[in-house]
């Protein structure tokens, strides 16, 4: 089976930079996007009959969305966390058969660090709610998490310290969750690689030196790690600030 996350930065604007033609190409199970930047009717994509769409829409306009593009139709949809609503169109939650598939995009606690507060409740509760799928059924967990895990996962990890992303309490969260039962499926596979980045700014020549960030992910329940066969960056994929996110998992291998 094989899943896809692309935080694509505004899908509109994508479309017109090649998304269309890496979405057929990589003919997806499971294709998840982030940061869509559009409300119902602004878009039309159309893939026939052989995927099923599930958008969640942020209420304020060009602001944040998610969506989930699936050959396989799941069990239940559920946009947003439990006992709360998603104004911001930030997780949504499919059911399958034998294991949950979330996507998300967690807030991003602003260069000047004012929503550092909100993002780090949001975290406890995203746990929650993984935890409480975990309870039932495996979980795959893909998407924009916003936060440089370890040092190794940007380019200058020093002079980034404490900035948005990059902070001691956002780190710690990524720590926390991983403790709570679920892996880092591509540093599961590549522990000590470097250099290997999902996010760019936009400044001239960042991207063409490689001065980045790895703030994407696929993330499995512990007990889904045998079922891991590859998870990878597609780092040559261009038409947003941030590339795709690849995992390839084998069913026959752990229960899926």
């Amino acid at each position: 089976m094989k899943l896809v996350s692309w935080n694509v930065n505004g899908l509109r604007a994508c479309v017109n930079k090649g998304f269309n033609e890496y979405f057929a190409d990589c003919d997806a199970d499971i294709f998840c996007v982030q940061e869509t930047k559009l409300q119902e009717g602004q878009i039309t994509l159309d893939h026939g009959d052989k995927y099923r769409q599930y958008w969640n829409y942020a209420v304020k306009k060009g602001y944040s969305g998610t969506a989930v593009f699936t050959k396989k139709e799941p069990l239940s949809v559920t946009l947003g966390l439990e006992g709360e609503e998603d104004t911001e169109g930030r997780v949504i939650t499919l059911e399958y058969a034998d294991f949950y598939l979330v996507n998300a995009y967690s807030p991003n606690a602003r260069r000047d660090l004012s929503r550092l507060e909100y993002r780090l409740g949001w975290e406890e509760r995203f746990r929650a709610h993984l935890q409480r799928l975990d309870k039932h059924k495996p979980v795959v967990i893909c998407g924009d998490l916003n936060v440089a895990h370890q040092e190794i996962d940007l380019k200058n990890p020093k002079s980034n310290n404490g900035n948005s992303g990059f902070t001691p309490e956002e780190r710690q969260k990524m720590t926390e969750l991983l403790e709570a039962g679920f892996i880092d499926t591509f540093r599961h596979l590549h522990p000590d690689v470097k250099d290997a980045y999902s996010w760019w700014s936009y400044m001239p020549k960042v991207r063409e030196r490689n001065v980045g960030w790895r703030i994407d992910y696929f993330l499995v329940s512990a007990r889904l790690a045998p079922a891991v066969e590859d998870a990878r960056i597609e780092c040559a994929v261009m038409g947003s600030d941030h590339c795709p996110v690849v995992l390839e998992l084998n069913a026959a291998t752990a229960p899926l």
